[in-house]
């Protein structure tokens, strides 16, 4: 079953799908070695990037990804700060202790490919793991594919029908909704709330008290990027030398007369999501929300209409529980990769998200939660991604910040609306999903097109 949980994910930075979604794959292959009986034997891994995965696995970390999981650490659990070091010995003593375990050689230079010539068949970001025996016989050979937001899929697991009940799944829930339109059905019958709705299927999964710890938990590391992104001034890594930002606009406004806070407005909600994602962008650890590259919107909202000082845990847990249920629509639906979507898929659906959860906040109707949620993704359809360099810099800090203001927009327009509008959300994630299957693989995270070929690098 897929759970709003599974979209706010913890991890590093600087990209979901190619940091946190190989970390995840790395891992997964050597436990599958070893559940097979093959990780005592194996006397090298060799793993290919294919794709996406090639094409900017270098400006998105994802070559240190591939080290960190084969050394069996996890995005959630890994300490950012000791990370590069980590995989710096890996390169130097061209050893890998696998699951921290089992030592074998492992250059980089020669172990991992980037295999720019594949064209994977299932999704844009492949990734083949291979094992061999001290006589170079194959072991074990494994093809995954990192599908957006952290999430993993092997070719048989992408393979697979995709069910009517898509977002209950295997498990019985009360509320099985395949659509938005299910949504405002069981929202109607039953008289409740889409947070409350969203809670009652999580609670077939765990205790509600564990569902509220972890969403807490989510809220936390949110909030902490962003205090961490206001105070740590310098340089982001990469060839762009780009400066971060968020501290001298965080300083600006905190010497500024607070009395004309509507006009400071769009900066309050700019200096949030680009301090979260000047994180990402080093590496530092944020919440796939619903993907890296698009993390510091959801916070930003969070943080300015309901954090802070006077945070309230309740508010928080709604419009997380809300803004969840809307990307769970799109992630099934649709994608969240800005590899299959362009970045309509990452900036576009966080952005219909924090509209969503703050409309809930503020008192909306189950269906004007919706109008936010589809206002905020119509106003991104057909948003390339052209990172420049292979970095998650730019304009990806920007466009965060651009997308913060555009949700609270949508959440504003959408408490004015007194009836059905003429777009749906069902229709317009369906339309971002057809936009993204016509746009060009130069604009979907291939830094071949856009941006990345019209901007000097250095």
């Amino acid at each position: 079953m897929l759970s709003v949980l599974d979209i706010f994910r913890i991890g590093i930075g600087p990209s979901s799908s190619h940091t946190v979604g190989p970390i995840r794959i790395a891992k997964r292959f050597v436990s599958d070695l070893e559940k097979q009986g093959l990780l005592a034997s194996t006397h090298n891994i060799r793993a290919e990037l294919q794709g996406s995965l090639a094409l900017t696995g270098d400006g998105h970390a994802t070559p240190k990804a591939v080290v960190l999981g084969l050394m069996g650490l996890e995005p959630e659990t890994l300490d950012p700060e000791t990370a590069d070091t980590e995989v710096a010995n890996v390169y130097s003593q061209k050893r890998i202790k696998l699951d921290g375990r089992i030592e074998i050689n492992f250059d980089p230079a020669e172990d991992l490919v980037f295999d720019y010539e594949a064209i994977p068949d299932l999704h844009p970001n492949g990734m083949k793991l291979t094992a061999t025996n001290q006589q170079s016989e194959v072991l074990f050979e494994e093809l995954w594919y990192s599908t957006g937001g952290g999430f993993i899929a092997t070719a048989a697991q992408l393979s697979k029908p995709i069910k009517n009940d898509m977002v209950s799944g295997e498990t019985n829930v009360p509320f099985g909704f395949g659509s938005g339109a299910d949504l405002l059905d069981f929202c109607s019958s039953t008289g409740k709330n889409i947070h409350e709705i969203i809670y009652a299927n999580e609670d077939a999964v765990r205790p509600r008290t564990e569902t509220n710890a972890q969403l807490d938990h989510v809220k936390h590391v949110m909030l902490a990027s962003v205090e961490r992104g206001l105070h740590r001034e310098g340089i982001l890594p990469g060839s762009l030398k780009v400066k971060r930002r968020a501290p001298a606009i965080w300083q600006k406004l905190m010497a500024a007369p607070q009395s004309n806070e509507r006009e400071q407005l769009f900066d309050w909600l700019n200096v949030y999501a680009m301090a979260v994602n000047e994180e990402n962008a080093s590496g530092g650890q944020v919440v796939t929300a619903p993907t890296n590259g698009a993390a510091g919107i959801i916070p930003s909202v969070i943080r300015h209409y309901c954090g802070g000082d006077t945070a309230n845990a309740q508010n928080i847990r709604k419009f997380l529980l809300t803004a969840g249920g809307i990307g769970l629509l799109y992630k099934q639906r649709a994608s969240i990769s800005g590899a299959e979507m362009g970045c309509q898929g990452e900036v576009g659906v966080a952005c219909s998200m924090a509209a969503a959860g703050l409309a809930a906040v503020w008192g909306a109707t189950p269906l004007q939660v919706t109008i936010a949620a589809e206002i905020g993704m119509e106003h991104n359809l057909g948003l390339t991604c052209d990172p420049v360099g292979g970095l998650v810099q730019i304009p990806c800090i920007e466009r965060n910040a651009i997308g913060a203001v555009k949700a609270v927009n949508a959440a504003r327009l959408a408490l004015h609306s007194t009836g059905k509008t003429h777009v749906s959300l069902d229709q317009v994630i369906e339309t971002m999903r057809q936009t993204g299957l016509d746009m060009s693989t130069k604009y979907k995270e291939t830094s071949q097109g856009g941006l990345a070929v019209n901007v000097v690098e250095c």
